[in-house]
């Protein structure tokens, strides 16, 4: 399965924030994530992701707070705000619009 980058580029802040409703995450765990429901055909960059987090969080769409995990590294988890909540829903209605549109632009139905 191929998948264009540009279709999904301007839906990265969609994508990050269905993956926080699910519970509040980290940069790894959510492109695991991603990457797993896609069968490995898309993940994020790094640095594609942490830009995201970092403007979802500017506006007020996500919070942050660093984990206490135990040993070794601190990690840095992401939850989705309410304001983040009322994003997604609209991005989801606007992406079904979007794909609606499209379907009917680019469907193939033979005219009887």
């Amino acid at each position: 399965m191929a998948i264009s980058a540009d279709i999904l580029r301007g839906h990265t802040d969609a994508i990050i924030l269905a993956q926080l409703v699910a519970g509040d995450s980290y940069g790894y765990e959510i492109n695991k994530h991603v990457t797993e429901r896609t069968g490995g055909a898309y993940g994020f960059k790094e640095a594609t992701l942490y830009t995201a987090f970092k403007r979802l969080e500017q506006n007020g769409l996500i919070t942050s707070y660093w984990g206490e995990d135990g040993p070794g590294a601190r990690r840095r988890y992401y939850a989705v705000t309410q304001a983040g909540m009322a994003k997604l829903a609209a991005e989801r209605q606007e992406w079904n619009e979007t794909k609606g549109v499209l379907d009917a632009l680019i469907s193939w139905k033979e005219e009887p």
